[in-house]
């Protein structure tokens, strides 16, 4: 065997034996809800499709007019001939739901979080995070080269004792915290989290993936509770509860024109295919025009959790925390038994000893079929 398969083989090896090797599994979405794997129709609690806009026909005629109009990719980065018309629509839209002066559109959220945070903090930078904030915004950090510290989830107090201690020692400072926690469900503080970055001249910025149409009216976490939090940085995605692919950053004039120049992520990256930025402005289009609709993924969330005996969701996010490896694997097995598809989240993706069943409610989850969820997480998986 080759040196480099020997190296491969051995660690997946170990992979498997801890109940942590990954296999991509063939998907087919029907619709919204609806997937069918291995031959077998399942109904769906493991997509981020929300509002379950991926499948609505004004998204997809939108995404097929500008394939007829613009052609099926954008033919080189934004910087050179890939910013098509369709881009000025979609980041003055992005701008306006989140009340700031500008926005740019990356080609992932993995991408703008990578490219935004090395622009703004350098070698003598600093950047908090919250200990659970994404995958991509701890890449970011480490690639700034600034030093990057953690602070515990949700701890605005560590946080400001962090602050307090080395906020000094650096010309710039940023604090990074998902809005909505992708697999936990719950909200970052984000008012106490300004008020204290405002107080040690530090920049705050929130990763809102998981809150952009789904809560504060659609508008992201920054909106909840019918108040308006005035984060200068406003990280994001398309490809949630929008139904696209993309991500961005809204904020001031003078920041998005700095990001454009300077972000490696989007100068040297292909722009979007036109098909996706004119889904993600037709979607914004509905969530702007139906907010009832955009709230109905949390009150199916709640209604679950209320049912299964669970904390209150406070996003279409509920983890159902098991713990072990292989019996959240094995609880996986048995929801797929009984018509459902639960996806087992397993370390890294989650803290060790924290695995779980990631379950994620849609605006058009049947309420029976919920109901009959919540039973069986209720009866035939807490309670062992």
């Amino acid at each position: 065997m080759h040196s480099l398969d020997q190296f491969a083989q051995e660690k997946l090896d170990d992979l498997q034996r801890r109940h942590l090797r990954r296999v991509l599994a063939e998907t087919v979405r029907e619709d919204g809800i609806w997937v069918e794997r291995d031959g077998k129709r399942l109904l769906s609690f493991s997509c981020n499709d929300y509002l379950n806009l991926t499948q609505h026909p004004a998204i997809k005629q939108a995404a097929i007019a500008a394939i007829e109009k613009y052609g099926a990719g954008s033919g080189a980065s934004r910087l050179v001939t890939g910013n098509h018309p369709l881009y000025a629509q979609l980041e003055a839209r992005l701008a306006r739901i989140k009340k700031t002066e500008a926005a740019v559109v990356f080609g992932s959220g993995y991408l703008a979080n990578a490219g935004i945070i090395p622009v703004l903090i350098g070698r003598d930078g600093l950047v908090l995070a919250d200990e659970l904030s994404h995958a991509c915004l701890l890449a970011g950090a480490q690639l700034s080269s600034g030093k990057v510290m953690t602070f515990r989830h949700n701890d605005v107090a560590h946080a400001r004792e962090l602050l307090e201690a080395h906020r000094a020692e650096h010309d710039h400072a940023l604090i990074v915290t998902d809005g909505v926690f992708s697999m936990d469900g719950d909200l970052a503080p984000l008012a106490e989290l300004l008020a204290l970055a405002n107080e040690h001249d530090t920049w705050l910025m929130s990763d809102d993936a998981h809150g952009l149409g789904v809560v504060g009216g659609g508008r992201g976490s920054s909106f909840v509770g019918n108040t308006h939090i005035p984060i200068p940085l406003q990280m994001g995605t398309l490809s949630k509860a929008v139904g696209a692919y993309g991500g961005y950053l809204c904020a001031s004039e003078a920041v998005i024109d700095l990001i454009r120049n300077r972000a490696r992520t989007l100068i040297y990256s292909t722009g979007l295919p036109p098909a996706c930025v004119a889904a993600a402005i037709a979607a914004l289009d509905l969530i702007e025009r139906e907010p009832g609709y955009a709230a109905l993924p949390v009150q199916k969330a709640k209604a679950f959790t209320k049912a299964a005996s669970l904390p209150d969701a406070q996003s279409p996010i509920v983890p159902v925390i098991i713990g072990d490896e292989e019996k959240t694997l094995a609880a996986s097995r048995l929801l797929a038994e009984e018509g459902y598809l639960a996806a087992a989240i397993r370390p890294p993706s989650v803290p060790p000893g924290t695995a779980r069943l990631r379950l994620t409610f849609t605006a058009q989850h049947p309420d029976d079929a919920i109901a009959r969820l919540a039973e069986l997480v209720r009866n035939k998986i807490m309670a062992h």
